[in-house]
């Protein structure tokens, strides 16, 4: 299971990636932009240290080393760090409401057809609340603390500090986190606290790691029965074909499911970057036909995309389970 919380501070501006689809968004650098960086990318900078320092084998690193993440956390309050909220709650600032199932359908709980959600995240500690606990208070969801603004960067020559006369100026995608935030990520390894270059564009971040917490810990540990919700994105299938859910036989096949459109899904690895995939997005909640009655952490590695290397390492469609009304 995972042991470590590592957060990390960036030092100014970060940069989200741009989108592979041309569109009008595109052409100022904001079509599918891409915040915050992959567990892969955590994944390959603890991988990256141990080359130096030889602390761990690379074979034990390649079987052993797991990390999942995104999160985030306010600073002084780090273990109690924000999860995407599951799809059956519905919280917004003019109310609250619950996806229930009856007679083998949807249902809701709030018939106002207007209800859309204000909030994306909410505090691990506050995980198996209901959405009706939220009414009164909104101190436990938040929406995404990051904020983007694009600006014109220098294209610099490579053997001098100055602006190339030609295509010497390009808009940038920047990504600025407030200070008293910090994303936050799960893992098997720890990383000693310092300052490194992290993510695609190598900027300066502060990391810091300390031992996983007790709440966080027991609902990882928790077993899923029938109903679960993904807390980062679910990549399953092959580098050809996605999916929604994991296509091995001993998987329980889902009866019914709350989602979005599927995300982009990229990665890079030994320096050089993965095929792009579609993931089904976080906060998506599944009920499976029959009690699945294993953590996340004891799913089989067959039932995750094994090209490369195995995308449960990279914590894909880590998930915690849920209480639904309707589901026994």
């Amino acid at each position: 299971m995972f042991q470590y919380l590592i957060s990390i501070s960036p030092l100014g501006f970060m940069y989200g990636s741009s989108g592979a689809f041309l569109s009008p968004e595109n052409l100022v650098g904001r079509s599918g932009t891409k915040f915050p960086p992959e567990a892969a990318a955590l994944s390959g900078l603890i991988c990256g240290i141990n080359k130096d320092k030889k602390e761990f084998t690379q074979e034990e690193l390649r079987n052993n080393l797991f990390v999942a993440g995104p999160f985030w956390a306010e600073t002084n309050n780090k273990q109690n760090f924000y999860v995407p909220i599951p799809w059956y709650k519905i919280i917004a600032e003019k109310g609250v409401g619950e996806w229930f199932l009856e007679a083998g359908e949807w249902q809701r709980d709030n018939n106002d057809d207007n209800l859309e959600p204000d909030y994306r995240w909410q505090t691990i500690s506050s995980w198996k609340s209901p959405a009706k606990d939220f009414k009164s208070t909104k101190s436990s969801v938040a929406e995404n603390p990051w904020k983007f603004t694009s600006f014109l960067h220098p294209d610099i020559e490579t053997q001098q500090r100055c602006v190339k006369n030609k295509d010497g100026l390009f808009l940038e995608n920047a990504v600025q986190l407030p200070d008293d935030k910090c994303l936050i990520y799960l893992s098997t390894y720890p990383i000693e606290n310092g300052w490194y270059r992290f993510g695609g564009e190598s900027h300066i971040v502060e990391i810091e790691c300390q031992k996983l917490g007790n709440t966080a810990l027991s609902y990882l540990n928790k077993p899923i029965k029938r109903a679960f919700a993904l807390i980062v994105p679910g990549v399953w299938g092959s580098t050809r074909f996605s999916y929604r859910y994991p296509q091995h036989k001993d998987f329980p096949e889902p009866k019914w499911m709350l989602t979005d459109k599927p995300i982009t899904y990229r990665y890079r690895a030994k320096r050089q970057l993965g095929r792009g995939r579609y993931a089904v997005p976080s906060g998506s909640v599944f009920v499976l036909e029959k009690p699945l009655n294993k953590s996340w952490w004891e799913w089989d590695k067959d039932w995750f995309p094994n090209e490369g290397i195995s995308l449960k390492h990279m914590g894909c469609g880590l998930c915690l389970p849920v209480e639904i009304k309707g589901v026994e």
